[in-house]
């Protein structure tokens, strides 16, 4: 019996996925973790302008969180929803493109989708955070994690606030991230507003509202996240 319930609800689920209303589904909802996921990443990091203290306080509470097994959870968490997003998006890209086949078998070239859209800014957005992150923190070029230890409350912690310094004094890592961010703040831009309306909360009369909101998110996580290298890089902070 149990196999059979078993069978039953992964029959529906992979029924609810094959369709384009659970795409969407998927793509909104992995969607709106990565934008929480964001925001709350970037509060963290600018704790660097409170002071060494707070960041390195913040980092020490990441990194022992249940026992040090909360980042990655989180860390595991975030790469499975960065993946169904990437996934489901590229998948409905195809269905969008195939349907728009005129009766010669030719795409309409002339009018590119949103979803296309929203597959190329998700390509490069991942793609440059994934090179980004294999230079700067497991290849480590031009930042040796390892190196930067601190006392904090007597015990000895990983130097965040050397770490962000050192590393976002290296230009190119800097340029890198800003190249990032830039793209990341357009897809965001492009993206939240559809989020709202495939999840059911946003309706024709709020739309532009949430056009709005999506435009003004964009621009706090673009403000926000390229204060840092800008400070450190061209105003030399912490240095």
């Amino acid at each position: 019996m149990k196999t059979s319930h078993m069978s039953a609800v992964f029959d529906s689920l992979s029924r609810f996925y094959a369709s384009s209303i659970g795409k969407k589904f998927l793509v909104a909802l992995t969607g709106l973790v990565l934008i929480g996921f964001i925001f709350g990443h970037m509060i963290g990091n600018l704790l660097i302008f409170v002071g060494k203290d707070a960041i390195n306080e913040y980092g020490h509470m990441l990194q022992t969180a249940l026992h040090g097994g909360g980042v990655w959870i989180a860390r595991l968490g975030l790469l499975a929803a960065v993946g169904i997003h990437i996934v489901a998006t590229i998948q409905l890209t195809k269905a969008n493109r195939a349907a728009r086949k005129d009766a010669y078998g030719q795409h309409k070239a002339q009018v590119s989708s949103k979803a296309s859209h929203t597959m190329i800014w998700s390509g490069l957005t991942i793609l440059a955070f994934i090179v980004y992150h294999l230079l700067h923190f497991t290849v480590r070029v031009g930042n040796d994690y390892g190196t930067y230890k601190t006392t904090l409350h007597g015990e000895t912690v990983h130097d965040v606030y050397r770490m962000v310094i050192a590393g976002f004094s290296w230009a190119p890592a800097s340029i890198f991230y800003i190249i990032a961010m830039l793209l990341l703040s357009s897809h965001l831009s492009h993206g939240f507003s559809s989020l709202f309306q495939t999840l059911g909360v946003s309706t024709d009369k709020t739309e532009p509202l949430f056009k709005k909101l999506g435009y003004a998110f964009a621009g706090l996580i673009l403000v926000g996240n390229c204060s840092i290298p800008i400070a450190i890089l061209f105003f030399n902070y912490g240095r």
